[in-house]
Parts: structure tokens; C-alpha cells; sequence
């Protein structure tokens, strides 16, 4: 048997020919992989802390892991993160010049996912892998390099008129999708894309694909919180996306980050630095 104890990040990932997935507690990155097959209790020790500034907090956490505070003024945290479309870098209205220097104002890809259904989206350059693991993906290319996060977003939504921008997150955790071919759907693309956007269209001969450490699929997704269910126990079958599988339902973990838990496994497991 072997206790962690420690306030929760997001799952971290390395996209092998299996995905290999780590749960990170305090200081501490647990190799999950191994575990799977296995039995986990994840305890709710009653205690989170804000992801960015540590301020403890009694009651909710926002944005995957803000305090208030942090969740109204940090640049990562604003509205045009989820919306890049809405980008106020050129208003002067940005919360923090030098993130969006850092993190906005730099190349990004607009992309092709196929997880429960085809979806588009955007991403950072040289993120693109870790963007479609988290979005639980089984195959995507990328279709388009813009110079800016705002343009990746003007984009992303000329082309979300004609295909999702969204993920059913249950389909995806089921195994749930259909076949398509994400190089025709390209080809079907750049017939709608606005003129302004043709220049930044490229074609990739890559199709990136990944497989996830799962035993069976659930038939029923059942949805589980530390704020329902403070000791969530059972047999981890799979991970997929941010979701640890369950035999007995799934826990998004992105969702709890700066919960403290504490994790007890019934089997050794591989420590990483």
C-alpha cells in the first residue's frame, strides 16, 4: 500500500504509442499507468488552495483551480481565454501585457480533432500534443498557423460555423465516435474559409493519432466530485482526456485542481521528478 497526500493539479501526459498519464499531488507525480486494473481511494481532506497564489479558500475555486480574486485579475483567467476572438490586447484593456506578449501574441494552429465527433479548435504552437490529449482525441491535424491568438479565434469561429467547437465529453469517455476522415474534411474546410484566412492554411501529411490506457468503456458515464462524494474509491479501468475511469463512475481531475487529497494505492507505484 502507498499514501500521498497533497493539494491536486491537472493530469500531466507523455504521448507515446500509449498515452503514459501522471497524477501530480503536492510535490509528488504518481505514474498511473501501472495502477490501472488496480484499486484507488481519493480522499477529500477538506482543504483547497488557489493553483496560482495559494490563498486557501473555504469555499469554491474557479476556472480549474482560482481563488476570486486571482480568477478576476490575472490574464489567464479572463474572458478572451475562452473566447480568443474577443482578444482587447489592441484596446490597452489587457490585464497583463506581458502574458499576452508570452502567450497571445504568438503563433498558434487551428486544428481538426476527432473525440466523440470532428471538432475544431486552437492551440499554442508546440502544444498542440498536449491540447489534443487533454481533449481525450483520437486522431487530429492541424490545418492553419496564425501569428496571433485572436486570429486563430476569428478563425476557429468562421469554421465553427460548418463543425463543432465543442466535445461530448460522455461520448468521448465512451469510445463513442464516428469515422471521418479528417484530410477530406480539410479539403471540405477551405472551401468555406473567408478569404482573409486562405494565406494562413497549410496541408499536412501527418494525421496524429492516439491511444489511451483503458481496459473496457463504461456503458454509463456517471459523473463523481469530491464535493458530493469526498472518498471516491474503486478500480481505475482507464484514463482519457483529464478523466480518471472508474469502475464506478469518472473524476475530472483539471476540475479539482487545488483540492487536497490524499491517494492510497494497493500497489507500488512509479515515482517521477
Amino acid at each position: 500500500m502507498t499514501v500521498y497526500q497533497g493539494f491536486l493539479s491537472e493530469l500531466k501526459h507523455r504521448p507515446e504509442t500509449t498515452v503514459q498519464y501522471f497524477l501530480s499531488v503536492g510535490d509528488e507525480s504518481v505514474g498511473l499507468n501501472e495502477l490501472i486494473g488496480t484499486t484507488l481511494r481519493l480522499s477529500f481532506l477538506e482543504e483547497k488552495a488557489c493553483c496560482a497564489c495559494g490563498r486557501k479558500v473555504k469555499g469554491k475555486l474557479y476556472g480549474g483551480g482560482y481563488c476570486y480574486p486571482c480568477v478576476t485579475t490575472l490574464a489567464e483567467c479572463d474572458l478572451c481565454i475562452m473566447k480568443p476572438h474577443e482578444c482587447h490586447f489592441d484596446k490597452g484593456t489587457c490585464r497583463d501585457e506581458e502574458f499576452a506578449k508570452s502567450h497571445c501574441m504568438i503563433p498558434h494552429y487551428v486544428y481538426l480533432a476527432l473525440s466523440s465527433n470532428v471538432k475544431v479548435g486552437l492551440t499554442r504552437k508546440n502544444r498542440e500534443l498536449t491540447r489534443w490529449v487533454d481533449q481525450g482525441a483520437v486522431r487530429a491535424i492541424p490545418i492553419a498557423e496564425l501569428p496571433t491568438r485572436k486570429l486563430a479565434g476569428e478563425l476557429e469561429m468562421a469554421i465553427a460555423e460548418h463543425i463543432a467547437d465543442k466535445t461530448d465529453w460522455r461520448k468521448m469517455l465512451k469510445g463513442v465516435y464516428e469515422e471521418v476522415d479528417l484530410f477530406e474534411v480539410r479539403e471540405q474546410i477551405k472551401a468555406i474559409v473567408p478569404e482573409e484566412f486562405q494565406q494562413y492554411l497549410f496541408d499536412v501529411d501527418q494525421l496524429f493519432e492516439f491511444t489511451y490506457p483503458i481496459l473496457e468503456n463504461l456503458e454509463k458515464i456517471k459523473s463523481m466530485s469530491f464535493d458530493k462524494e469526498p472518498v471516491i474509491e474503486g478500480k481505475l479501468i482507464g484514463i482519457k482526456g483529464q478523466y480518471l475511469i472508474f469502475d464506478c463512475g469518472v473524476l475530472n481531475i483539471k476540475k479539482h485542481t487545488g483540492y487536497k487529497i490524499e491517494v492510497t494505492t494497493q500497489a507500488p507505484v512509479e515515482q517521477t521528478a
